[in-house]
């Protein structure tokens, strides 16, 4: 029977700042030590009022011992040993300030090979405690904390309490307490030591334990979950060999509904994760956890060896040899020796036919290049013509505008190049893109849904050059606010994208970059960060790290880190990307004006109104000297500095920027579009809190309106309990508890 006592305050050199864990036969305390050094460390001691003290005396000295006798990064060591004055045995060991070996790999999102190469680590640690005679007996992902030692993780293995000497037992006593009934935790035990007669238990059950560590990191979940199938049971079949589980690669395969999750903490995709794992890694997993400890590898450096095999593409010891398969490896070993020695090869055999077909594939080439060459004269011919409208000798209406100019060639393109739709779609391509980026969406759409009609129509469903289209449609739309439309131009896009060029192309980064900021619209923030990731990954290929498609995606990573309350990362993220675009692009480019506008705003949710009125500021005069006062970007901008100086209560300041918003956004966009709203919303608040509630109270109308028939619930319950404030104001509290009521009601 066991008492509950005090947490003593000082134990032999060191004083006790608070408990870490208690654990079956000690407590976990961390600890400083003011002499003869300072320094934090772990001080385990062994639990007072049990009465089978004297078990857990032996166990307590045989891990001591243990750990003593060890000395590896990967193991966490012993610095001191002693007794309390009332006899109480203690040891002070290294302090490890990590995360479980589950939880560090799934938090960092490390891929497969991350992982298999932290585990690499953790076999060699326990490889030399096998070497110092020590067998650990109870490892398991809780027991294993990972920390980052120069910038790389290090595990360290700690918790020795059920270790086993190898070798005869050090007393009869220590013998009886590993007879009779199985120790260690269920999950992660070996079939010998599930036997109730476990007596002849050596290395190889760390092996099976260290197979289920590996199975859970790759797949996500336990080979068999003891707590499913009820731990008696397990355990009955356990010690009969009798829990044979799916491979990695088929146990993935039954985690359907997290299987999106799954891969996603390892920096893929389900399809792609289960590739990986089939095959090889199914292997060595099994090979490691086979019930007869004889098929086992003998050693955890085997084990280990066998992985180094398959992260370098050689024939894992656990596979059954094949002449397929050890080609196989050598084919990935040597890709490219292989493919010169093929090429080559193809070279000399079809030389005869090249000979014969050469003429007739020049001939071809030499029609393609004159029909492009008279292409591009036409297109040059066309805009020569259209820009000489600037000049005043031809137009005598003065100067003439770029959107102006636009506006002729789009009638021009319509009616000269009807007869050529491929080149006219190639112009009005170009057009619509340049209507997006000045704001024109309606126009735009309008435009490059024409286009996209003509490239299906004339060049198949997946050519390029639909992709090209549906690309940029997908980032108008998603700009405008229809995320649906801009999801399926997008999802599109890319299938025809990534088909036609690959993986790791620059028109595949540009079509995953825009899929990326509209996951971050849809606040589907993993996916989104994922496809950042993917995104940032080609960029460093294919672009100089201070292009500006590459900030923009950085800032886009940033953004997605701070809706996941990752404040550190992204405000770090977002402060190089800044850095880097004001020297490389100029301190008054607009790509500058929308990291300043993103800082700002999450200064704003963060409540420090006056930084982020400073940014605000800064990225408005620069959106408006880039795009002029109509533009969509500006007027966002705008609203945000607004909303900012209301909560500021500089309400005459924010009036007048409140009204331009809302003016530019009634003729940019259709009476119902949820921008619009947005500005409502804020002129109300500063028209009720300037005590002008009977001017304020229409605007909460149009905005309630607007948000009642959308999808953003907490637009709506927005809008609802800022009315209710004015209602109550007003004195009419039973219209303001209905509107909070319904508020409350939202989810």
């Amino acid at each position: 029977m066991k008492t509950t006592l005090a947490h003593p305050t000082r134990i032999g050199p060191y004083d006790i700042i608070q408990l870490l864990g208690e654990g079956g036969m000690g407590v976990v305390y961390e600890a400083e030590e003011t002499a003869p050094v300072r320094r934090r460390v772990a001080l385990k001691l062994i639990r007072a009022g049990f009465d089978d003290a004297r078990d857990l005396l032996a166990r307590f000295d045989a891990e001591r011992r243990a750990l003593a006798v060890m000395n590896h990064p990967g193991i966490a060591r012993v610095l001191q040993a002693g007794s309390t004055e009332t006899g109480q045995p203690y040891f002070a060991m290294e302090l490890v300030r990590g995360l479980p070996l589950s939880e560090f790999c799934d938090t960092r999102r490390l891929n497969v090979r991350d992982r298999l190469q932290l585990f690499i680590g953790i076999c060699e640690a326990v490889q030399h405690a096998h070497q110092k005679g020590v067998i650990h007996r109870d490892l398991k992902p809780s027991n294993i904390l990972v920390t980052e030692e120069d910038g790389h993780p290090q595990a360290k293995i700690i918790d020795f309490g059920i270790a086993k000497a190898m070798g005869p037992p050090q007393s009869d006593q220590t013998a009886k307490t590993l007879a009779g009934f199985a120790m260690g935790t269920v999950a992660y035990m070996s079939p010998e030591q599930a036997s109730s007669t476990a007596i002849d238990v050596d290395t190889r059950a760390d092996i099976y334990s260290l197979g289920v560590m590996l199975y859970e990191l790759l797949v996500g979940h336990l080979p068999i979950d003891p707590a499913k199938m009820g731990y008696y049971e397990f355990l009955a079949r356990l010690s009969s060999g009798d829990t044979i589980p799916p491979t990695p690669s088929v146990g993935l395969s039954s985690a359907v509904a997290q299987s999106d999750t799954i891969a996603h903490r390892r920096r893929t995709d389900w399809r792609h994760l289960q590739a990986e794992l089939r095959g090889d890694l199914d292997w060595i997993v099994m090979k490691a956890m086979h019930p007869d400890r004889a098929h086992r590898y003998e050693t955890a450096n085997g084990f280990a060896a066998d992985i180094r095999r398959y992260l370098t593409n050689e024939p894992v010891s656990a596979r059954p040899a094949s002449t397929r398969y050890r080609m196989g490896k050598f084919i990935r070993r040597h890709k490219v020796g292989v493919i010169v020695v093929g090429v080559a090869t193809v070279l000399v055999a079809t030389s005869s036919v090249a000979a014969t077909v050469g003429f007739v594939r020049a001939r071809r080439a030499e029609q393609m290049a004159a029909r492009e060459a008279e292409s591009a004269k036409q297109v040059a011919d066309f805009m020569v013509d259209l820009f000489r409208q600037s000049d005043p000798t031809v137009s005598r209406r003065g100067s003439v505008t770029a959107q102006a100019i636009l506006d002729q060639g789009i009638r021009r393109v319509t009616t000269d190049l009807a007869s050529q739709p491929l080149l006219q779609s190639r112009l009005m391509q170009t057009m619509g893109t340049v209507q997006t980026a000045l704001g024109r969406y309606p126009e735009a759409r309008a435009l490059l849904e024409d286009v996209l009609r003509t490239r299906e129509r004339m060049l198949g469903e997946n050519d390029v050059l639909v992709g090209e289209t549906l690309t940029s449609l997908g980032e108008l739309t998603r700009d405008f606010g229809d995320l649906d439309a801009a999801n399926t131009y997008l999802t599109r896009a890319l299938a025809i994208r990534q088909q036609s060029y690959g993986m790791s192309h620059v028109d595949v980064a540009s079509t995953l970059s825009m899929l990326a900021a509209l996951r971050w619209r849809q606040t589907r923030l993993a996916e989104a960060e994922s496809l950042y990731q993917r995104v940032l990954t080609i960029d460093a290929k294919v672009r100089t790290p201070d292009d500006a498609r590459t900030l923009r995606d950085m800032r886009g990573l940033a953004a997605v880190y701070r809706a996941q309350q990752r404040n550190a990362a992204a405000d770090s993220l977002w402060r190089l990307t800044l850095t880097r675009q004001e020297r490389t692009l100029g301190s008054d480019h607009p790509d500058v004006g929308s990291t300043l506008n993103n800082i700002g705003a999450y200064y704003y949710l963060d409540g420090k109104y006056e930084d982020a009125a400073v940014y605000y500021e800064r990225a408005r005069l620069i959106m408006e000297r880039a795009y002029g006062v109509e533009h969509p970007l500006t007027v966002s901008v705008m609203n945000n500095q607004a909303e900012v100086l209301w909560k500021l209560e500089r309400y005459t300041t924010a009036e007048p920027l409140f009204r331009q918003a809302l003016a530019s956004k009634e003729r940019l966009y259709a009476p119902g579009h949820a921008s619009i709203a947005v500005s409502l919303n804020g002129l109300a608040g500063v028209l009720r809190d300037s005590k002008r509630e009977a001017e304020a109270e229409p605007l909460y109308k149009r905005a309630l309106a607007i948000r009642e028939i959308g999808n953003g619930s907490a637009d709506l319950r927005e809008t609802l309990r800022d009315y209710a404030t004015l209602l109550r104001a007003t004195n009419r509290g039973v219209l303001a508890a209905q509107l909070e009521q319904r508020a409350a009601g939202l989810k």
